[in-house]
């Protein structure tokens, strides 16, 4: 549905941080779900942790801001742009249930909740497999800059 090239047209970040392969599905205005393949040569697995890599908490929450990020943008038919930046701005009812390790496909599932005042909130979750890693509501919104 949407491969790495579409995707950073779409998105503002890339190497390092750029935590989504791939779009598989995507139901404008509703739903999305993308991939972020997880390899032994993410950067942060040399320290988190020697001996026992295991994908930092935080950067699943981002992976799943992102693919949040990608649905926000195609339902409102926009791109990020030199003007405009989207912050991720919250987070609610984060729970982790699974470490994820180098060589899972990280599958991130991201539907829209509600949009209010300018605030975007999405439900998620991160599967490995059929097995949930991590859920969350999200909160993102837009800010001009410069």
């Amino acid at each position: 549905m949407m491969d790495i090239h579409a995707i950073l047209k779409q998105l503002p970040h890339r190497y390092p941080f750029l935590l989504v392969d791939k779009v598989i599905e995507l139901e404008s205005n509703a739903r999305i779900r993308a991939i972020k393949n997880v390899t032994f040569n993410e950067p942060y697995f040399m320290g988190h942790f020697p001996g026992r890599p295991v994908m930092p908490g935080v950067l699943i929450l981002e992976a799943l801001a992102q693919a949040a990020g990608l649905l926000a943008f195609d339902a409102m038919g926009k791109v990020p742009d030199e003007n405009n930046i989207y912050y991720f701005v919250g987070i609610d009812g984060a729970r982790f249930k699974r470490p994820v390790e180098p060589g899972d496909q990280l599958i991130l599932d991201i539907h829209i909740d509600r949009v209010r005042g300018g605030i975007w909130k999405f439900k998620g979750v991160a599967r490995v497999g059929d097995d949930v890693a991590c859920e969350a509501e999200l909160m993102c919104t837009m800010r001009s800059v410069g």
